[in-house]
């Protein structure tokens, strides 16, 4: 399986539309992928709180639509990073859209975890409730969000929904750059998953962001990573991998915790 992910700078200064254009032209060029990956909130900038609620779109909005289009013209499954959603219903949602390479949307998974403790996402997003998986010819996918990686939980529960590969959507920041790359690579090892982490370069709202997205296997090994600005990161995965870790160090039949008690 072949998958691609691009890092975008996000840099003030490039409307959203033109943005929009621009991601969607990089996605069709990557017709060779199986699987497509972008950053969270890359319309806005993961950091432009001001501009949450002015950029927010419903779901079926222009980032779907340039989306999906971009998903079918390439003929691959595209995870589109994230949006702010507007719920006609409720709040604002972070919401991460995955395309089929037909261009239906195959998933929606609004974050669980929100960023900004008392100020910012925390306090401007609603926070998701369900767990999402999408099964790819290849793989099973298990969707998560930036500061989702830091709460092994999710991705328990993900592996025990059958993700086989980790899919993680990010703006995370330079100053805690040491952070993302060893909570990829613990994600994986605990899990015995493929992690795919995109996050995006430049700077936003003043805060320069960490680039550096990352592959790694499930034996913990980084297969790729990207340098700080923008870039496409492209690497072949064996998907039979995580069954055969898993075969070789059987960790998880070994799991005592937050499982339900046997049955007598």
């Amino acid at each position: 399986m072949r998958a691609s992910l691009i890092q975008i700078d996000v840099n003030e200064g490039e409307s959203v539309e033109s943005r929009r254009r621009r991601v969607a032209a990089l996605v069709r060029e990557q017709a060779d992928a199986d699987l497509v990956v972008l950053p969270e909130l890359w319309t806005t900038g993961a950091f432009a709180y001001e501009e949450f609620a002015t950029e927010a779109e419903p779901l079926e909005g222009p980032t779907y639509e340039a989306m999906a289009k971009a998903a079918s013209d390439a003929g691959v499954w595209l995870h589109a990073g994230s949006i702010p959603e507007r719920d006609p219903e409720g709040p604002l949602y972070n919401t991460a859209l995955i395309f089929s390479p037909s261009g239906d949307l195959a998933a929606a998974y609004r974050k669980i975890h929100r960023f900004g403790f008392d100020k910012g996402e925390a306090v401007l997003m609603g926070a998701g409730q369900e767990l999402v998986t999408v099964r790819l010819p290849e793989t099973t996918l298990g969707v998560a969000t930036c500061y989702d990686l830091r709460f092994p939980e999710l991705f328990r529960a993900l592996v025990d929904a059958g993700a086989e590969t980790m899919v993680v959507s990010a703006g995370w920041p330079e100053r805690r750059r040491a952070h993302w790359t060893l909570l990829a690579q613990a994600r994986a090892v605990e899990n015995q998953a493929f992690v795919l982490a995109c996050g995006t370069a430049g700077t936003h709202a003043g805060v320069p962001q960490a680039g550096h997205s990352i592959v790694v296997d499930p034996w913990g090994e980084v297969l790729a990573e990207a340098g700080a600005g923008e870039e496409i990161l492209t690497v072949d995965l064996d998907p039979a991998k995580v069954a055969a870790t898993r075969e070789q160090f059987p960790a998880l039949k070994d799991r005592l915790l937050g499982l339900e008690p046997p049955r007598r």
